[in-house]
């Protein structure tokens, strides 16, 4: 039977979807030819790989984590409750399409305030109610941000959408079927190492160091991930290869601005650093989309030869 097409179902700054042909040329060729058994992602983000993996390859055990509680929440929905979140998201769909431009604004305001009292109050009884505000607000707010003040609240202005799909309802039926053999943790990336062993494959997104101070996106959640979280990361990573799990991880290049700046060389020295480039569509700068150069540190060979970055 030929597998159901599958993509994120919200959009997620730094998603992988244009890096997806790059990083599966980069895989383990034991996870290519099915002889590892299970999957791990620490920061599941928008879920890109996750679902190229869930589309392409026979994974007996996928675990998926993440930070972000309003973020899992909606992967849980998604999974468990789809067909009463399509139901929410039609309402809203019918409901932001028949009003006009300037009745969207105050729409997209009053559901941000919405989303926001439910973060502050509490949802366990209002589970999908919560997913459908977090998808909502992902497919109107601008550039498809999701950042959060000191408090933890969702504000990201709304954006300028003549017709956003803001019900994918297919492609939601085929996520929520496919992540029915997916364990989904809200919990710190270090929590995964529980599930690691010899026979895993962990691919590691975390939020990325800024190459430049306009492009820290790093407020997914309250708590930003500076250079120090940047290396215990690094520290983790060294203790699952020290397992034997086979770990790839993605991150800037910071020599895309100063040649001289080895931060990734020191933290992941005996590694591969590999070059790759990824297109980047969410600036507020037009003119500096495009492709730019980022980095995939593994612990092993893969099919390709890699050109590692030196020291010069």
């Amino acid at each position: 039977m030929k597998k159901r097409s599958l993509h994120p179902f919200i959009k997620w700054v730094g998603g992988k979807s244009g890096l997806i042909k790059d990083i599966d040329s980069k895989l383990p060729i034991e996870f290519k030819s099915g002889n590892i058994k299970k999957y791990i992602e620490p920061f599941v983000g928008g879920g890109a790989m996750l679902f190229h993996v869930l589309e392409n390859y026979d994974i007996k055990s996928i675990y998926i984590h993440d930070t972000n509680k309003e973020l899992i929440n909606t992967y849980e929905v998604v999974k468990n409750n789809v067909n009463e979140l399509i139901k929410k998201l039609n309402i809203f769909q019918e409901e932001y399409m028949l009003t006009d431009m300037e009745d969207r604004v105050n729409y997209f305001y009053n559901k941000r305030k919405e989303y926001n009292k439910g973060i502050e109050n509490g949802y366990e009884e209002r589970k999908v109610e919560q997913a459908s505000l977090f998808i909502f607000l992902n497919k109107t707010c601008f550039n498809g941000l999701y950042r959060v003040n000191s408090k933890g609240l969702f504000n990201v202005p709304t954006g300028k959408y003549k017709n956003p799909n803001i019900c994918d309802r297919e492609n939601l039926l085929n996520v929520s079927e496919a992540l029915q053999k997916v364990i989904i943790e809200h919990s710190d990336y270090k929590e995964c190492a529980k599930n690691v062993t010899n026979n895993s494959f962990v691919y590691f997104d975390p939020p990325y160091r800024p190459i430049s101070k306009t492009s820290a996106f790093v407020s997914y959640s309250k708590d930003d991930f500076n250079d120090e979280h940047q290396k215990e990361l690094a520290s983790f990573y060294n203790s699952l290869d020290m397992k034997g799990a086979y770990l790839m991880l993605s991150n800037s290049n910071p020599k895309v601005i100063n040649k001289e700046d080895i931060f990734f060389e020191e933290i992941y020295e005996g590694y591969n650093l590999n070059e790759v480039y990824a297109k980047r569509f969410i600036n507020s700068d037009a003119t500096k989309r495009g492709a730019i150069s980022e980095l995939l540190i593994t612990n092993y060979e893969g099919e390709e030869s890699y050109a590692k970055i030196r020291v010069v």
